[in-house]
């Protein structure tokens, strides 16, 4: 297939069509579209550094009202294994991550059938009271739609009061694939397309920033990746609210799609690189080294992403499905350092820390890491 004259076009600037999207990913010309995508990339972040973040995923509940085939954390609130965090440990766990440089936790849980919203408020408070400089990353578009139903109010109040409460950005998590068709296959009780996307609609409307993701390889074709990613890229156009978008293929150890061949580096890479060139607008693209591996999470660079991620100082749902990867702050700078790039921290919101903060958290984490024995979930 002869792709030059989307990579041209895409290289220079221009929007791509939802056809040409498709093209590409049918072609699969990895080497062609990824360095095409690095150009974009250049043309985009000139500057001489590549970026990281450090944060720690603190899953406050695992009970969940959904059924999503894909994962293998969730559990049925009559399950015996399912949790709620008490606040000391939750405070603890962010203190922990203050401690090692983190400026942000990413906050989510399931959607728990009981909690009303000013229990999240009350969270979402007593956090900010005790680390006010810390940002809260928190809560899905689906537990906020959960939050809607749960409580009988408007998107936009749920919204607003935990915005007042302490709620800095959204997660971009649960898009899975923005079509509906593949939404109901592999979920129940859980948000559609376009109740994810009013939610994002009505952060941004209310000065909000998110971020963006999508869980590929399991049951969409490709032209509902393009779908799904056109539905971004038309939510940003209108709102200009997401400051980045991430990718990472599907995880089906332990989870009731086990069946499915999992996705390999060469179908990450691939769609990734066409993302960076579809979506025009979206200025950051991030490296799911969590998912991918050392390796793989740094030719992501290469391949369209400016950013590496976070250092994650915690996560658990991905682990729950069997992928482990571990990494060191000093493996993630030294990873960016041997393409070239000078490792610099920055916060969601894209902003650098400053230098000596920055080295602080280096050191940190060098203290934390010779220690002899590592976090008990560090993905």
């Amino acid at each position: 297939m002869m792709i030059d004259g989307i990579l041209e076009k895409a290289v220079a600037g221009q929007r791509l069509s939802p056809d040409e999207g498709l093209a590409l990913l049918q072609s699969r010309q990895l080497t062609r579209i990824g360095a095409a995508a690095h150009a974009v990339t250049q043309r985009l972040h000139p500057e001489p550094y590549r970026t990281y973040n450090i944060d720690r995923n603190i899953n406050y509940t695992n009970i969940c009202t959904a059924v999503c085939d894909f994962c293998a954390f969730y559990r049925s609130p009559r399950s015996d294994e399912g949790y709620v965090l008490p606040m000391d440990e939750l405070l603890r766990k962010v203190e922990e991550t203050v401690a090692l440089g983190g400026n942000q936790i990413l906050l989510q849980g399931g959607l728990h059938p009981r909690f009303r919203l000013e229990w999240y408020e009350e969270m979402l408070r007593t956090i900010k009271q005790r680390f006010p400089e810390v940002n809260i990353h928190g809560f899905s578009p689906p537990e906020i739609y959960h939050f809607t139903k749960v409580n009988k109010l408007p998107l936009r109040e749920v919204l607003a009061r935990l915005q007042a409460a302490g709620l800095g950005s959204l997660p971009g998590g649960g898009a899975e694939i923005l079509v509906d068709r593949v939404r109901r296959a592999i979920t129940r009780g859980k948000v559609l397309t376009d109740d994810w996307l009013e939610v994002m609609r009505q952060w941004h409307l209310l000065g909000g920033k998110s971020s963006a993701t999508m869980m590929f390889g399991h049951v969409e074709t490709l032209a509902e990746r393009i779908e799904h990613l056109e539905r971004i890229r038309r939510l940003q156009d209108e709102t200009g609210g997401f400051t980045a978008f991430i990718c990472w293929t599907f995880q089906p150890d332990h989870t009731a799609m086990s069946h499915v061949p999992p996705a390999g580096a060469y179908e990450y890479l691939l769609n990734q690189a066409v993302a960076r060139l579809y979506l025009d607008n979206v200025p950051n693209i991030q490296s799911s080294w969590v998912t991918q591996g050392l390796k793989i999470g740094q030719l992501a660079l290469l391949y369209g992403a400016n950013d590496m991620g976070s250092l994650m100082i915690e996560e658990n749902v991905v682990a729950e499905a069997g992928t482990v990867h571990y990494l060191t702050l000093d493996q993630i700078r030294a990873a960016i350092e041997q393409l070239g790039y000078t490792p610099r921290q920055r916060d969601v919101f894209y902003r650098l820390v400053p230098e000596q903060l920055e080295r602080y958290a280096v050191e940190a984490n060098r203290r934390r890491d010779s220690q002899p024995v590592l976090p008990v979930v560090a993905v």
